[in-house]
């Protein structure tokens, strides 16, 4: 069999290249110009990478901007650094741990007390093929932090959002999603071996699957909902992957591949096209390739499984609905049915 090594691994090259070739060269600048001048902007994970991007751009454009980080003194840096920038004096850093349902209601509750207005919500943050982990709560970590965390957040914000409308929410997912499966019998690793792979491409499918309940749920409310993955981009949430320390990383095709990757301030421009795009105000419940429309995978496009899943999520996190659970005490049975054991006996 070791004949056949070398022609796959070339093929495989081969079509890893060609995937990165077509996200740089599709992925311009916004072609957008519209300004948002009054509008306030609440973006995740906004003190690096393409979070930092989107908020120094749409900062430029006149928005209100609300950087939710975890770092508050990187968060605080950046923010200074864009007001600086772009001369625009309204940029805040707001402490929000997605790891944490404590911070994020804490945060929500900040916001629906502080601000009159909230009109475009980007949730940015996100973790990538990280090590077996807890969020605080007993979630596993890259689920907790792409999916609950941001399922969570927007839930709190939706009566601002409405209030505001028309409103935009912009749900950051990936081609990876291509490869994922939502396990209910299992969604946080507590039974199987885990897999960093497949933990992170389950969470980017949830994102998916979220935005197309969540635009079913929003109907007729002038809040719309769109998820995009931004193409392939050099930011610190590759820090896991281990691609710096391939045997490509001393080789020709080092440099080859740091000219296909894009930049943060090109990863940023699918979030503000999403964001302030007049043509598509009022398009909702949609996936983005980059700049353009596209179908997901078969699997985000199931109406029984997202809907499932919102149900699970609000049950995992403590959302109260109609015949379900309180806010503060998502019971076991709940939780075990979403493969999630009780926190106290879960180690971190």
């Amino acid at each position: 069999m070791s004949k056949y090594i070398l022609p796959v691994s070339v093929f495989g090259t081969v079509f890893g290249c060609a995937v990165l070739l077509k996200s740089h060269v599709t992925g311009g600048r916004c072609p957008s110009k519209a300004t948002i001048k009054g509008k306030t902007v609440i973006i995740t994970g906004a003190n690096t990478g393409i979070g930092k991007e989107t908020a120094q751009e749409l900062a430029k454009r006149g928005g209100r901007i609300i950087m939710g980080c975890r770092d508050m003194e990187k968060c605080e840096a950046v923010a200074k650094d864009i007001r600086g920038k772009t001369l625009n004096p309204h940029v805040y850093a707001c402490h929000l741990d997605l790891a944490s349902m404590k911070s994020i209601r804490e945060f929500a509750q900040r916001i629906n007390r502080e601000e009159d207005r909230v009109h475009i919500l980007v949730n940015n943050a996100g973790v990538m093929r990280c090590p077996e982990g807890k969020t605080e709560d007993g979630f596993d970590m890259q689920l907790g932090v792409n999916h609950l965390g941001h399922f969570l957040l927007t839930n709190l914000l939706l009566d601002k959002l409405k209030e505001s409308a028309p409103s935009r929410v912009i749900n950051l997912a990936s081609l990876a999603h291509i490869i994922g499966k939502m396990d209910f019998d299992d969604l946080n690793w507590e039974k199987k071996k885990f897999d960093t792979k497949q933990a992170y491409c389950q969470s980017k499918l949830a994102n998916v699957l979220f935005t197309r309940e969540l635009a079913k749920r929003l109907e007729g409310t002038g809040v719309t909902v769109n998820a995009v993955h931004p193409g392939v981009v050099a930011t610190e949430l590759g820090r896991h992957t281990g691609l710096h320390k391939s045997p490509f990383s001393s080789s020709v095709l080092s440099p080859f591949f740091s000219l296909l990757v894009k930049g943060p301030k090109l990863g940023a421009q699918p979030s503000v096209y999403l964001a302030v795009a007049e043509e598509i105000e009022g398009v909702t419940g949609r996936y983005y390739d980059v700049m353009t429309e596209k179908e997901p995978a078969p699997q985000a496009l199931n109406d029984e499984t997202a809907r499932r899943l919102w149900e699970v999520s609000s049950r995992l996190v403590g959302l109260e609905e109609e015949g379900q659970l309180s806010p503060s005490n998502p019971s076991a049975e709940s939780q075990n049915k979403a493969g999630l054991t009780d926190p106290a006996q879960t180690p971190m």
